[in-house]
């Protein structure tokens, strides 16, 4: 694991990475974040497509194609139509501000030596044997509410699956679900998650999904819902296991929501772990710091170090962190404490409420680890 940070005066940018390598395949994950310096979000763009010009010059980078895009993005509606269409990848655009007081940020992952080809809002990664599918940026906007929302995207994204000879049950490793209005709009999510995961197979008798549900808000005004998911084809049911970590939470199924805390996918060389949207709670699904957000940052923490150690990983081996805030005047606290604790690992912090408005941070999480599995190799 490489961790580098390269700061570009010119640009009043900094780019973020960790690279990974094992086999003949390397991962990167990188985030861009720029100084605002009081530009329009036009100049903040080409800054940040400057930045992005000279990530891909780096010499840990020669080689390697995106596979993934991401924007966080602070007033979506007016910003995407705004942005060139030049991704060669699968892109979501999502009204998250970046807390560092920029107008945009960007997350990247990026391999090499794999085949990656894009069809629409796909982007499919093929390799000794497997097919990664990354869909973004999926929405329905013919129904008028979160629940109808929900089926229609998510009858949407089996759609694409089926496409790819992939199923919601068999496939599918982690799905995010942006919400407009979190506060308001979450139950009906939930509601119709819960009910089309049923009719596919998804109960608390099989399994469910890693994912993240949080606020967030579509560049589409009439968009609720945004959902992005990520599937595998190729690999047999014994190379992926769900997380728990019983002792320090819950299984979400308790108080009816649909998804796996956690998922480590394992290859030839090296195990994937996927951590979902993780907040401050205990193993009894209560909200644990009421109001004290260092109380609720380092629980938070705790809970994803235990998942990580289920999987056979602790920080160490964790690639990228998104962090959801509730109210940005925790920025600084919150940001003072992740730097402290994670000064290497390209994180960025996001104006996004977590789905309880008890919650006050949520995170996120990809770990990568070095592995001698009886697979075939990423």
């Amino acid at each position: 694991m490489k961790h580098i940070t390269k700061r570009i005066p010119s640009l009043r940018a900094t780019i973020t990475l960790t690279a990974f390598s094992a086999g003949s395949v390397s991962e990167i994950h990188a985030m861009l974040s720029i100084e605002p310096n009081g530009d329009t979000f036009a100049q903040q763009q080409q800054r940040v497509i400057a930045a992005e010009a000279e990530l891909m010059q780096m010499p840990e980078l020669q080689g390697a194609k995106p596979v993934m895009k991401r924007y966080f993005l602070s007033d979506a509606a007016n910003q995407v139509p705004e942005i060139a269409e030049q991704d060669t990848c699968t892109v979501s655009y999502i009204q998250q501000p970046p807390l560092d007081g920029s107008k945009l940020a960007v997350w990247l992952y990026l391999q090499t030596d794999t085949d990656i080809h894009t069809e629409g809002n796909t982007t499919v990664v093929e390799h000794n044997g497997y097919r990664h599918i990354w869909t973004m940026g999926l929405c329905n906007t013919e129904a008028e509410t979160s629940y109808m929302q929900t089926w229609n995207t998510l009858i949407n994204y089996i759609d694409i699956l089926r496409q790819h000879d992939a199923t919601l049950e068999q496939n599918c490793v982690r799905t995010w679900f942006f919400v407009r209005d979190v506060d308001t709009q979450y139950a009906g999510l939930v509601k119709s998650r819960r009910e089309c995961f049923n009719e596919q197979g998804l109960t608390t008798n099989t399994h469910y999904i890693a994912s993240t549900g949080i606020g967030g808000t579509p560049a589409d005004a009439r968009a609720i819902v945004q959902l992005g998911g990520y599937a595998l084809t190729g690999f047999q049911p014994e190379q992926q296991r769900y997380l728990y970590a019983p002792t320090h939470l819950n299984r979400t199924s308790d108080y009816g929501v649909t998804f796996e805390r956690g998922t480590l996918l394992q290859f030839g060389d090296r195990n994937h772990i996927y951590i979902s949207g993780t907040a401050s709670i205990d193993n009894r699904g209560e909200v644990l710091h009421v109001g004290d957000i260092r109380l609720q940052t380092r629980r938070m923490w705790e809970n994803v170090e235990k998942l990580l150690e289920e999987g056979g990983m602790t920080y160490q081996d964790v690639m990228q962190i998104i962090v959801y805030l509730r109210d940005g005047a925790d920025y600084s606290v919150v940001n003072a404490m992740f730097r402290e604790r994670f000064p290497d690992i390209p994180f960025i912090i996001t104006l996004a409420p977590v789905c309880r408005p008890t919650w006050l941070v949520e995170m996120e999480c990809i770990a990568v680890k070095a592995a001698d599995n009886p697979y075939p190799a990423l």
